[in-house]
């Protein structure tokens, strides 16, 4: 990418996370950048995949991909990366908290180069911080620290709002054959993380069986990795219930998902991307948590019903549980969350 024609008042690049929920909430940093530097010219490198949520972004001028696989070094290739964008930003702004995402701001010579300490990243940011846990106890808060200057006070942050044309999201569901009504109720069985954030099938079959006999419709989203659980759980409900279920795990791609969690009257979904998808493009969301807390990555949202479990050993951030019971979720009943479902849907 060149910038060129163009008198900007810094050159910003943002180095991006690897997870779906992660670059959701990075729009609050990016939000915060464009308010404080209006004149500036944003760029935000991540994977590929995430090109679907970065292109709904208002506040980013450009996109770069990063050609690394989640966890590869490839420091040749990285250093290649890095020396070609030398000359083309003022200042990086590093998110992952990962040594190798910081090697091509470091390649590429940017003069400022900001993230939180670990890893020995001392060696190669130029902003260095140690981060304080209690003082930002959020995820979005930790990004959002990383755009003003150290020792500040956070600023209030824009929540994340990802741009959703209502006609173009209509085109997306007409060409997937779905029929959008008042009572549309979108469920997201799966999270990447692992099990332990996963509200179990027969919990989400449950719930849809009392959904469809009230007259909703049900769509199950989420990626191809998802299908076996959308599986098990159409074949937990009734026959009937089925009739009016549309299975579209790994039938979808990025965009599409976007476009059709902001058609949706209700979403129900674990601690996952989608749900933090959901909350950006304003759907009205119950959120449910397992091994993970929502004093730690809320959805960003008014209207959200975030609920869990207050056994002791929650929240213990395990991707399967260490004592094989999975109360955490277990205990959270299908008529507990299509009652938080019914209260969203009546505001």
């Amino acid at each position: 990418m060149a910038i060129t024609g163009q008198q900007v008042d810094r050159r910003i690049l943002v180095v991006g996370p690897s997870w779906v929920g992660d670059m959701v909430m990075a729009q609050a940093l990016i939000s915060l950048l464009r308010h404080k530097r209006p004149d500036a010219h944003i760029t935000v490198m991540a994977p590929a995949w995430s090109r679907a949520l970065v292109n709904r972004m208002p506040e980013v001028d450009a996109s770069l991909d990063s050609p690394f696989g989640h966890g590869e070094l490839a420091l040749l290739r990285r250093y290649r990366l890095g020396s070609r964008l030398r000359g083309r930003f003022d200042e990086a702004i590093v998110l992952p908290n990962s040594f190798k995402s910081a090697l091509i701001p470091y390649f590429a010579n940017i003069p400022v180069r900001v993230g939180w300490r670990g890893e020995h990243r001392n060696l190669i940011l130029t902003d260095c911080r140690k981060l304080d846990p209690r003082r930002y106890p959020l995820m979005v808060q930790r990004f959002v620290a990383l755009g003003v200057e150290p020792g500040n006070e956070l600023p209030g942050y824009t929540r994340p709002c990802l741009d959703v044309d209502r006609e173009a999201a209509l085109t997306t569901a007409g060409q997937l054959g779905l029929e959008v009504g008042e009572r549309v109720l979108a469920v997201c069985p799966g999270a990447e993380f692992g099990e332990s954030k996963q509200w179990p099938a027969a919990h989400y079959a449950r719930l849809c069986e009392l959904a469809v006999s009230a007259g909703w419709q049900v769509w199950i989203l989420g990626a191809a990795n998802d299908r076996v659980t959308a599986a098990q759980l159409l074949s937990l409900v009734g026959e009937s219930a089925g009739s009016t279920m549309t299975d579209l795990t790994g039938n979808t791609s990025l965009d599409q998902a976007i476009d059709l969690l902001s058609l949706a009257t209700v979403t129900v979904t674990n601690d996952s991307g989608l749900m933090h998808i959901a909350a950006a493009v304003g759907s009205p969301l119950v959120a449910l948590y397992g091994s993970t807390s929502p004093d730690f990555t809320p959805p960003l949202a008014d209207r959200v019903k975030s609920l869990w479990t207050d056994i002791e050993c929650r929240p213990c951030f395990a991707r399967t549980c260490p004592l094989g019971h999975k109360k955490c979720l277990t205990e959270i009943t299908p008529e507990r969350v299509y009652a938080s479902l019914q209260e969203l849907s009546s505001r």
